[in-house]
């Protein structure tokens, strides 16, 4: 249970902002998205704990053989396109603009998200598989946070 403010309501977990410093309330639904999605590097080496485990990048990572990946999914149209892709380069002063893009894109394309969604709905818990090696500004976050509004 989280703590009560002074005048009894309880509180709302905080996220920090990156880029304004502040401290922002969660977005609706992530709450229930954080229980169930977890985010991973695909490199980092599989645990029991990951449940399905889905890999949420266009391209294959690099130098991972698919036996030591233990990916159940491959959606590679959840991806970013590939002129997005080029666009951001994974450069974090583009990271806002990136998010609206890509936001656009899955929104032009609900049929993509389906198999992530009923992942969610039959599986205790579902790992968001990408390459990237920013942990703050890939497309898998983007998607987290999409999910979650």
């Amino acid at each position: 249970m989280l703590p009560a403010n002074p005048v009894g309501r309880v509180r709302r977990p905080q996220w920090r902002n990156v880029y304004v410093g502040q401290a922002c309330p969660l977005p609706r639904g992530l709450e229930f998205i954080m229980g169930k999605l977890r985010l991973k590097r695909v490199y980092e080496a599989p645990a029991e704990s990951d449940g399905l485990r889905i890999l949420a990048d266009r391209l294959w990572p690099r130098g991972l053989k698919k036996e030591k990946a233990a990916i159940a999914l491959w959606l590679k149209d959840l991806a970013p396109s590939h002129d997005l892709r080029h666009w951001f380069g994974h450069d974090p002063a583009r990271w806002l603009e990136f998010q609206r893009r890509y936001h656009q894109e899955l929104k032009a394309r609900p049929g993509a998200l389906a198999p992530l969604r009923q992942a969610l709905q039959h599986h205790e818990t579902v790992t968001l598989l990408y390459a990237a090696r920013d942990e703050q500004h890939n497309n898998a976050v983007a998607l987290r946070n999409f999910l979650a509004r």
